[in-house]
């Protein structure tokens, strides 16, 4: 458990039984005036049983949760178990709003829910003021559904930086859940506005950079995000072949040391492959529509470029005092296949970060994969 200087409390836990796993984190945290509380959480759990030894642990804290590939914390990384960070009421007002049928999303009604949760926090109707507050987005990552759900987030939003991740299950890919007020949710996200007078900064961090090599999308299926053919080529093929590995022999490990990229006003975003399919197509874990140029990307090192971003944030903030921060799980594939996993742990435990790993992540109005966003808190300003 770590006491921070901002008043944020998080806890962790490797327990394998629910009420074990909430009796250590209730333990750890102990009585405290919460205004809101982070729960992210193994698919090993009943998410039932871990749903209600909340409840009753934290009575009245409103809980945001959601299943994850692995925890972050300043132990290093968890296979599974459950990750708190809890929000005090003395020096955060945070509000959240569930987001349900996101495979079906209204437009509209998102909208209005999160310009709902901006009035709540307005105190003064006259301040439009977004240096105090921050987004974080909890994702169905199964449910197909993140670009729309983010740009649709992030417009209502204004000017309000976001971050945030969707939830995973230990790559089986067979289902993802949400806690949100008490209940448990499928197919939905969960938008939570948090104002604070603490310094803060939203960042991302990733570790490629592109090559000449560059593929066409000539045949795909958006709403499924598979993609038939690269360059009029069956795109399993044609993908091995620009790696110089044998298309049968694909694996996850291939897609996290060689991922695609695409040119975003200027800058490069990773589009990442979850797996290969029977027929020698490729489903992604972002949506890719047909006439999309993709990049190749080739790696840098990892736990050097992350210890230059981490070094970069926490100059700029004069100290930091925690990251809540969403990592992909493909991330933590290539630093495992490369042996420097050790060292991005280091990295997460001298900067007190945690958080989980991911399906995918957001940032600002983008839907990312193989990249570290989040959240950095800074050290109390001198009053």
């Amino acid at each position: 458990m770590r006491g921070h200087l901002c008043g944020i409390k998080t806890s962790w836990t490797m327990a394998t039984a629910e009420a074990d796993a909430v009796a250590d984190i209730a333990a750890h945290i102990g009585p405290a005036d919460l205004s809101h509380m982070l729960a992210f959480f193994s698919p090993d759990y009943d998410v039932g049983a871990l749903n209600a030894a909340l409840a009753e642990a934290f009575p009245g804290t409103p809980i945001t949760g959601c299943t994850m590939s692995g925890g972050i914390c300043p132990a290093g990384g968890l296979e599974g178990g459950l990750v708190v960070v809890a929000f005090p009421a003395k020096g955060f007002r945070v509000v959240s709003a569930i987001l349900d049928a996101i495979d079906h999303l209204d437009v509209a009604r998102t909208a209005s829910s999160v310009r709902t949760l901006r009035r709540a926090l307005a105190t003064d109707p006259t301040d439009h003021a977004t240096n105090r507050l921050f987004a974080l987005s909890f994702i169905d990552g199964l449910a197909n559904a993140e670009e729309t759900v983010v740009s649709t987030i992030a417009w209502a939003l204004d000017g309000i930086p976001l971050v945030g991740g969707s939830a995973g299950d230990d790559l089986h890919f067979r289902e993802t859940v949400l806690l949100h007020g008490g209940t448990i949710h499928r197919r939905a996200a969960v938008v939570v506005l948090v104002e604070t007078d603490h310094p803060f900064q939203t960042f991302k961090s990733d570790h490629f950079e592109p090559t000449s090599t560059k593929f066409v999308v000539t045949a795909s299926d958006d709403e499924q995000r598979i993609v038939h053919e690269l360059n009029a080529e069956p795109a399993a093929r044609e993908y091995a072949m620009a790696v110089g590995l044998d298309p049968e022999a694909l694996t996850p490990m291939s897609f996290a040391a060689y991922p695609l990229a695409v040119k975003v006003g200027g800058e490069y975003f990773c589009r990442s492959i979850r797996r290969m399919n029977a027929d020698g197509s490729l489903t992604f874990f972002c949506a890719i529509d047909e006439g999309v140029v993709l990049t190749l990307a080739q790696p840098r090192d990892i736990v050097e470029t992350t210890r230059n971003d981490l070094a970069r944030l926490d100059a700029a903030l004069g100290g930091i005092d925690l990251i809540i921060g969403f990592d992909c799980v493909l991330r933590r594939l290539d630093a495992e296949s490369r042996q420097v996993r050790q060292g991005i742990c280091d990295l997460y435990r001298r900067y007190d970060v945690v958080g989980f790993e991911t399906y995918g992540e957001q940032y600002k109005a983008m839907h990312l994969n193989q990249t570290f966003t989040g959240i950095a808190i800074g050290r109390p300003r001198a009053r």
